[in-house]
């Protein structure tokens, strides 16, 4: 197999700047050259390692699908990966000859939106679900800076690598800087075992292992919104393992604080948050591919607090609390096909998942400025919710989607308290379609007009216009399957 060499790239920035290459000074030659030589590095060093990684699975078997163990792909998956690497490469070899190199590689992903909406965004809310104090409104509206994310991420030797992502937000008109991710994988473990430690994005699911800018849509669908707050993020330690064999199979665990929703704010020592999950997946034929998924998350929050209704004296929101148990099972599925697995002319992408929670504890009504309540009683929740969406990408650069979202509230059981004085845990069925067309002239910029229609306010529809842009600055590396 043929891989992309210096002397390749010497021929892509030559042909890239024709007209430097005649009338450059000695001083201009030699800041290409080094510009090069570092350009040349950096790639040098994902193709000789995504090399190894192919090398490794097809030692275990003949057959190209067979496992890459230490990636977490299928052999023609690494295969598609060096692919990506020398497209990649390619279209860095022709930007302008003042883009730089950094070791260690830095993104940055620029995200905005100008919005029309019925509804005021500020006062979002989802019926029949106990309010995840996440970022699930849509943004203001008008213009609104979005989550814009700032990236860092090298090896750190042979063992270990080193990753940080921050959201770049604003909050009542005020910028404000998150930290998204902060954490250490390692590089050389045996027999397929990888472990993360620090600040992650857990990997249950499909879509909660990927960034916003990753997304199909401009927002997250209704059940990671009432469920995680539109995703689950904790700090605590990973361990996943991918098996030996011709299917993609892999396992992982996570212990973590548990101290964001559905945990809470927690003062103790230990894991409060527990992860289990599992994805197997292959190929069919040349053209298509499948991965399906299977997660639990079990949290025991202690006083997660939440707002509902207000004190008929003073109009101030009430002060409500859960502690007990919570446990949510996810089921994930994703369908890909492109001819002969060429994705760059057309392609149809199909995922849904189905999220099921099940909370049983203590609910403490009107907390008083001491934390004391006005009344407590057992109280039990039975809830689900779904999504299922289809892109399709007709013709090079143009793709159009579809998504419904569903939300189940079932019956809140809350023993001896009033459920008039909890209106928003009244019995309700949110419901979301959205429709949206995106053309992305590379694959550094997106640009991204939706149309939904949101009923997650009971008795009041939301017809939604989005019109977002995605902007990808430095490294960018090939996104998850």
């Amino acid at each position: 197999m043929a891989f992309l060499r210096p002397a390749a790239l010497c021929v892509a920035l030559a042909a890239a700047f024709p007209a430097a290459a005649f009338a450059a000074s000695d001083a201009d030659l030699k800041q290409l050259r080094d510009q090069l030589r570092e350009l040349r590095d950096t790639y040098q060093q994902r193709i000789d390692a995504l090399e190894q990684r192919l090398a490794a699975a097809e030692a275990r078997s003949a057959s190209a699908s067979t496992a890459a163990v230490e990636a977490g792909t299928t052999a023609s998956e690494a295969i598609r990966s060096v692919a990506e690497v020398r497209a990649t490469a390619d279209s860095a070899a022709r930007r302008p000859a003042s883009a730089s190199t950094f070791n260690p590689a830095v993104s940055l992903i620029i995200d905005s939106k100008l919005t029309r909406f019925q509804r005021d965004p500020s006062a979002y809310r989802i019926d029949g679900f106990i309010p995840s104090g996440g970022e699930i409104g849509p943004p203001r509206k008008g213009f609104s800076l979005g989550e814009s994310e700032l990236a860092f991420s090298a090896n750190v030797d042979h063992l270990f690598r080193g990753n940080a992502r921050f959201a770049l937000a604003e909050d009542d008109g005020a910028g404000v800087v998150e930290v998204e991710e902060v954490n250490v994988e390692t590089l050389a473990l045996p027999s397929g075992l990888k472990m993360k430690a620090g600040r992650f994005l857990s990997g249950v699911g499909y879509l909660n292992q990927q960034h916003p800018h990753e997304w199909d849509f401009s927002d997250a669908p209704l059940a990671y919104k009432a469920f995680f707050g539109y995703r689950l993020q904790n700090d605590g330690v990973q361990l996943r393992w991918v098996a030996p064999t011709e299917l993609f199979l892999e396992l992982g665990a996570e212990a973590a604080n548990g101290g964001k929703f559905p945990g809470a704010e927690r003062n103790a020592n230990g894991a409060g948050l527990w992860t289990a999950f599992a994805h197997l997946g292959g190929d069919i034929g040349e053209s298509s591919a499948w991965q399906v998924g299977l997660s639990h998350v079990r949290a025991n929050p202690r006083a997660r607090g939440f707002e509902d209704g207000a004190d008929h004296a003073t109009g101030a929101a009430l002060q409500h609390s859960f502690s007990g148990s919570s446990q949510t099972w996810i089921a994930d599925f994703v369908y890909k096909w492109a001819p002969n697995g060429n994705s760059r002319e057309r392609y149809l992408k199909v995922q849904g998942e189905y999220l099921q929670r099940r909370e049983t504890g203590e609910l403490s009504y009107n907390l008083d400025a001491d934390g004391v309540a006005a009344a407590s009683s057992a109280a039990r929740f039975r809830q689900s919710g779904s999504y299922l969406q289809a892109v399709y990408q007709f013709m090079p650069h143009w793709r159009v989607g579809v998504r419904g979202d569903w939300l189940r509230s079932g019956t809140a059981d809350l023993g001896g308290l009033d459920p008039a004085g909890l209106p928003i845990l009244a019995g309700y069925n949110p419901t979301r379609q959205t429709a949206m067309v995106d053309w992305s002239p590379s694959e550094f910029s997106r640009l991204r007009l939706q149309l939904a229609r949101d009923k997650s306010r009971n008795g009041e529809a939301d017809n939604q216009v989005w019109l977002q842009y995605v902007m990808s600055l430095g490294a960018h590396g090939a996104h998850k399957f």
